[in-house]
């Protein structure tokens, strides 16, 4: 391939352009004004947590329990706001995103082997956003799954094009999707009219009565933190131009706590109302046999003909909106996570639509086998295959997260305190420790419920065992490894090295800048400011 051609791929360009070089700049100076500026990156980032997988995981809880595992989502929720702001306080200290820090942290071998999970990752988020969109898309014009799951590759690149009107009006079109998607289900709750008495009670007491309820207890958890969404998280603050000072640093990881807590509320809601209109329609008196057959196994498709049925035909478009906005605002920001990760671990980039077209195709083709064999009921079952890969995925973005974040080589002064590096840790551990007793349960479940001759099962048996026995290797190397002495100059702790270093790091790093930043460069003038300096 020629240089020619390998450009047509391959670009230097900002991922989002703007004519306006000042787009999102905060100004130096304290107001709560400021808060305004912030806000975008949060939104973002929310967009996992109401994604279509979560959707489904949502449905069978209300369908099968009730309001019983609410609680679970109120402390999930909890959870995810210190991880998420975890992962914004690194890009803000440090101005560097957590790719690029396990990139310079980890030796060759243990980075290529990050980012290959790190990609696997968002392939298997990106699964669940095909067979969602395909859904809704036959909820709406009853387009068959199989052909929805091929326009589902050509319907985000249409979206992306938005690029190019800068990053503020990509922020605008992902708030206004989850707008959407929360005022969706406000009109599914107003139609359905759950108890509120017993919702509170829901959220509020926790419950678990049978195994059966603990182990989707465990689902509810392990869908709420995203691995890719830590990467995203750490990329997304770097487009905001913050004043380098301890005031300036402060505020802005004050104001991203802030903005990730208001768009965590929203999906916070969104999956309350999920879950409320599902046990509300589930437990309702007038069901018959069918209906009462589709709740003991609630999927994403089975939920429109449902809602259908009990409350009527808008209640169902209302439902496939929301779906649709869900996948096509999943992938947006999937795309773009895709797109860090491959720049910070090999520092590499590529455009957004063929960064886009080819996760989209890894996703779109286990999708149209499955949808095309296995009809709806095997594009549900996938979903849950691509939450459990999720799970396996997310100790190797959370652990570097929480040592690097916790070390004052990297951080210096804004590194965690003791405290909230213990809440930290806690709250890591048991995400983690849930997710591997989720993946040994099903493993065992396999072994004992599978319909698989003896010789089948020692074999999976075997290479289960031997791969669980890996991966905990692998977790526990990243734990127990010690952070190289490295510290950056944007989180020296005395104020005299950060006067000394003022010029160096006055403006934002200039790759990220380029790719991320909302500025359009003019590259004649930085290659002439470059022979200048040369010369000097």
């Amino acid at each position: 391939m020629t240089s020619s051609q390998q450009s047509q791929f391959m670009t230097n360009a900002p991922l989002i352009k703007s004519s306006d070089p000042n787009q999102i700049v905060v100004p130096d100076k304290t107001s709560w004004k400021n808060l305004f500026a912030y806000m975008g990156p949060g939104f973002l980032v929310s967009i996992a947590y109401i994604d279509p997988g979560n959707f489904e995981t949502d449905l069978q809880s209300g369908a099968q329990y009730k309001y019983e595992l609410l609680w679970i989502i109120l402390v999930a929720s909890c959870a995810a706001l210190v991880i998420q702001s975890l992962a914004a306080n690194l890009g803000v200290v440090t101005g560097k995103h957590l790719a690029e820090h396990c990139k310079n942290e980890y030796e060759k071998g243990t980075n290529y082997i990050l980012w290959i999970l790190a990609e696997i990752s968002i392939v298997a988020c990106d699964i669940p956003e095909v067979i969602g969109t395909a859904f809704a898309l036959n909820m709406l014009f009853h387009i068959p799954v199989w052909c929805g799951v091929l326009l589902t590759g050509f319907s985000t690149l249409g979206l992306l094009a938005l690029q190019q009107y800068g990053v503020r009006k990509l922020e605008f079109l992902i708030t206004f999707l989850v707008l959407t998607i929360a005022a969706c289900f406000l009109v599914e709750l107003g139609i359905s009219k759950p108890k509120a008495s017993e919702v509170l009670y829901g959220m509020f007491v926790p419950q678990l009565k049978g195994s059966g309820s603990t182990g989707l207890a465990i689902s509810l958890l392990g869908a709420m933190v995203m691995p890719h969404n830590l990467f995203l998280h750490s990329a997304l603050v770097l487009s905001r131009k913050i004043p380098r000072s301890v005031s300036g640093i402060k505020e802005a990881c004050r104001f991203y706590l802030i903005e990730s807590g208001i768009a965590l509320a929203v999906a916070f809601l969104i999956n309350i109302s999920v879950i409320s209109v599902s046990g509300s329609v589930c437990s309702s008196s007038n069901l018959n046999p069918d209906d009462k057959k589709s709740c003991q196994d609630l999927d994403l498709n089975k939920a429109s003909f449902l809602l259908k049925n009990v409350l009527g035909k808008n209640s169902s478009k209302f439902f496939a909106i929301a779906l649709l906005a869900s996948g096509q605002s999943s992938t947006i920001t999937g795309t773009y996570a895709g797109q860090y990760v491959m720049q910070g671990f090999l520092e590499l980039r590529m455009k957004p639509w063929l960064r886009n077209l080819l996760t989209r195709c890894l996703a779109i083709v286990p999708s149209l086998i499955v949808a095309l064999i296995g009809g709806s009921a095997g594009a549900g079952r996938l979903i849950i295959i691509a939450s459990m890969i999720l799970s396996f995925e997310l100790p190797f973005a959370l652990v570097p997260l929480l040592k690097f974040t916790s070390s004052e080589t990297k951080m210096g002064s804004y590194a965690n305190s003791k405290i909230i590096s213990a809440i930290t840790w806690v709250i890591g551990s048991l995400i983690m420790g849930i997710n591997i007793y989720f993946l040994v349960d099903h493993l065992i479940s396999l072994l004992v419920h599978g319909h698989l001759p003896l010789v089948g099962k020692i074999f999976i048996g075997f290479l289960g065992f031997s791969g669980l026995l890996i991966y905990l290797a692998g977790i526990g190397y990243l734990v127990v490894r010690k952070n190289r002495e490295s510290s950056h100059l944007l989180a020296l702790k005395t104020p005299e090295q950060r006067s000394a270093s003022a010029s160096s790091y006055g403006q934002p790093r200039e790759d990220i800048a380029s790719m991320q930043l909302p500025h359009t460069r003019n590259t004649h003038h930085n290659h002439n400011q470059d022979q200048d300096d040369d010369a000097t």
